[in-house]
């Protein structure tokens, strides 16, 4: 039978709409003022539930029930959960491939062919072409991006610059590959054929790449490097053999098979356990710390407490153990938490109409073209940022605008370049968001100190903005 609708519910008045906005830009930067990045470590995920609370007090006093604006919140967390998911996979792989050796043979193999004068441009370069050829800036940031992170360390390059450089290029791919989930969504949400969605989505994205890989290479760091001490330790500590890629293969090989995310890095990982267990077993029941166990057994909890809690390297040098002490699911709670408070915020907002309110004015003001896309990017960023969801960026603004796009006659393609100009690439800028959780947890570098790094994917909102002034391919129905 279904459920009756709630007439007594009224529409929010602007101020009312507000509210819940104000009170979490208060908390969260009341949060970064007393804990600055620790406050990714629980202070954040508090703010954001007592933003939910107050978002609840505003949807309840238009008239929603509790238990309306309840299951709102649980149907929003549960749209979470294939993220939660897929970071236990990485925090699993990211273990078990720092205990096997894939991770220092990367940055062995990176240390020897890359130079700090080019790193930066070449390592947004690398990431641009896998994610384009695999369509997950996930997967990419979780395998080639940590090894790249792990090479700038050794290299003493910037951290922060690293993970902008790897985020720029993954989100190219993720915007512009037809394997792309996020370029699926947009498509679909705007009406547009997929493939003349992603031939427009080049129009705006080719150039800002290639901007952005002149910034990387102007922010190269000119001078000799000599790596041979360093590729020596691992060497002498890990050991170094092109057999270590092999769960890097076998990931690339799934994503290519179009297999789903979770699948493809949890296989990853137990790649990784796997070539521990046969490569070099002495370190595996080192790490299982049980000498009254079987050899077996030593093996199976060495790998089972890589996976769960991540691996601890012990070679003596702090460089190498720094490198390779990391991973774990256990190391992905405080995210999958700060995930879980968000998607509860962005739910109860949602239902309680505080979207709708605040963007129905400036659509209604958006007078030109060029006020049209700047409206709706400025609306999908900000469903980003309150809504802590990168699918509901997309979709929520794309189902919005589409018909004041329809009745500016303009082509469904244009609608969906501008959501993904905006929607796909800047929830990784938003530390609370599904997003940009994931890539500080998985590359170590807070959200907000690498966010003016990934310059591909602060400009193209703004290029997308450009083009839509100046007329370029605003096509007509």
């Amino acid at each position: 039978m279904a459920a009756t609708p709630n007439t007594s519910v009224r529409p929010l008045g602007l101020t009312e709409a507000a509210i819940p906005i104000a009170a979490l830009i208060v908390l969260v930067a009341l949060s970064y003022f007393l804990f600055g990045d620790e406050g990714a470590k629980g202070p954040n995920q508090v703010a954001l539930v007592m933003a939910a609370l107050v978002a609840l007090v505003v949807g309840r006093r238009a008239g929603h029930t509790l238990d309306e604006l309840r299951e709102a919140a649980i149907a929003s967390v549960g749209t979470g959960v294939s993220a939660i998911f897929i970071l236990f996979a990485v925090g699993a792989l990211t273990g078990t491939w720092a205990m096997c050796g894939t991770l220092l043979t990367m940055v062995y193999y990176g240390l020897q062919l890359l130079s700090p004068n080019y790193f930066y441009m070449t390592a947004a370069l690398i990431c641009a072409v896998v994610s384009l050829s695999i369509g997950s800036s996930w997967t990419v940031v979780g395998t080639i991006g940590i090894g790249l992170i792990g090479i700038a360390v050794n290299m003493e390059l910037s951290p922060a610059i690293t993970a902008g450089a790897v985020i720029s290029g993954s989100y190219f791919g993720d915007k512009s590959s037809p394997l792309s989930d996020t370029a699926n969504l947009a498509a679909a949400v705007a009406g547009a054929d997929l493939y003349r969605h992603l031939r427009e989505t080049l129009w705006t994205s080719t150039p800002t790449l290639a901007a952005t890989l002149a910034i990387f290479w102007w922010l190269g760091e000119p001078g000799d490097f000599d790596a041979s001490a360093k590729m020596e330790m691992i060497r002498g500590s890990f050991g170094v053999s092109l057999l270590n890629f092999l769960p890097l293969v076998v990931v690339v090989a799934l994503a290519l098979l179009k297999i789903p995310p979770f699948t493809t890095i949890m296989m990853g990982a137990l790649a990784g356990a796997l070539l521990a267990v046969f490569m070099a077993p002495e370190r595996v029941i080192a790490f299982a710390a049980a000498p009254d166990l079987p050899a077996p057994l030593a093996l199976l909890k060495g790998a089972w407490l890589a996976i769960a809690g991540g691996y601890t390297s012990t070679t003596g040098y702090a460089v190498i153990d720094q490198l390779a002490s990391r991973g774990g699911m256990e190391s992905m709670l405080n995210t999958i938490w700060l995930i879980i408070a968000a998607l509860a915020f962005g739910g109860v907002v949602e239902k309680a109409g505080v979207i709708e309110r605040l963007v129905a004015p400036v659509l209604a003001a958006a007078r030109s073209t060029g006020s049209l896309v700047t409206a709706l990017i400025g609306a999908t960023v900000a469903t980003n940022i309150v809504t802590a969801d990168q699918y509901i960026a997309i979709m929520l603004p794309g189902r919005m605008f589409k018909g004041g796009f329809e009745r500016r006659g303009l082509a469904p393609v244009v609608l969906s370049r501008a959501i993904g100009d905006s929607g796909t690439v800047t929830s990784a800028l938003v530390p609370w968001n599904s997003c940009g959780a994931y890539m500080a947890a998985t590359l170590g570098v807070a959200t907000l100190s690498y966010a003016p790094f990934t310059f591909f994917n602060l400009m193209i909102p703004l290029v997308s903005i450009l083009y839509a002034f100046a007329g370029l391919r605003m096509l007509k129905r």
